[in-house]
């Protein structure tokens, strides 16, 4: 989920103050920055819904900035408008292809700085959710499964499955609550024509537990009958 903040780096107080008042006015939360050094320390802390960032400052420029926003994993997917008094199309062009999402030269309405910036972080939120509603998760309490990535965490620590393992536990997660024969588990993962015996899912049961740490007590046991996965303790 995208933060709320909108971080402003304009070393002109004046323009900064005005940026943040109609932004603020608007029900945004915003931060403002004079330097690259302080709006960097700020992004360790926090990292920012939307920048919006000058070309023209003291030290590293708003290119250079951009440079390293766009360099960075963590800050790689930041949406960024620069804001400049240059009207060059050398400097636009420069901007975009370096990875800014926007562009907005001085002097500007304070109306159309709010209605750009809420575009830029509506377009983010709608990316967010059709990446949520693309990947697959199945939850029990700490124990999670993206099964597009084939990952298990429990409480966010990657947890290496078997295949077999990772096979039982999905199916599990697939029917929270729902008690699960040995028989049914057997078929759907070993399939069939398996003669190995229904003790298999008992020791796969044991291993996938064991590996799950704390998360392995909602694997619950239904005597006489297998296993479920349930969030209660």
């Amino acid at each position: 989920m995208a933060s709320e903040w909108i971080y402003i780096v304009e070393d002109d107080e004046s323009i900064r103050e005005m940026e943040q008042y109609a932004l603020e006015n608007s029900g945004f939360k915003t931060k403002g920055f004079e330097d690259s050094k302080s709006f960097f320390a700020a992004c360790e802390e926090e990292v920012p819904g939307l920048v919006i960032l000058d070309i023209m400052l003291p030290g590293d420029d708003g290119l250079t900035i951009l440079k390293v926003l766009r360099a960075s994993p963590k800050t790689a997917l930041i949406p960024v408008m620069m804001v400049t008094a240059k009207d060059s199309e050398l400097d636009k062009v420069r901007g975009l292809d370096l990875g800014a999402d926007d562009y907005l030269a001085k002097p500007f309405g304070v109306l159309e700085l709010v209605s750009r910036a809420r575009a830029q972080l509506r377009r983010v939120e709608q990316h967010s959710q059709g990446m949520r509603q693309k990947e697959s998760i199945l939850r029990c309490s700490s124990i999670e499964m993206r099964d597009e990535r084939r990952q298990v965490t429990v409480d966010g620590n990657v947890v290496e499955l078997t295949y077999k393992e990772y096979e039982l536990l999905k199916i599990l997660l697939e029917n929270p609550g729902v008690v699960l024969s040995r028989e049914k588990l057997l078929d759907r993962i070993w399939g069939y024509q398996f003669d190995g015996g229904t003790r298999t899912v008992d020791v796969h049961i044991k291993t996938l537990r064991q590996k799950l740490g704390d998360g392995g007590k909602y694997i619950k046991t239904v005597r006489g009958v297998g296993y479920k996965a349930e969030d209660t303790e």
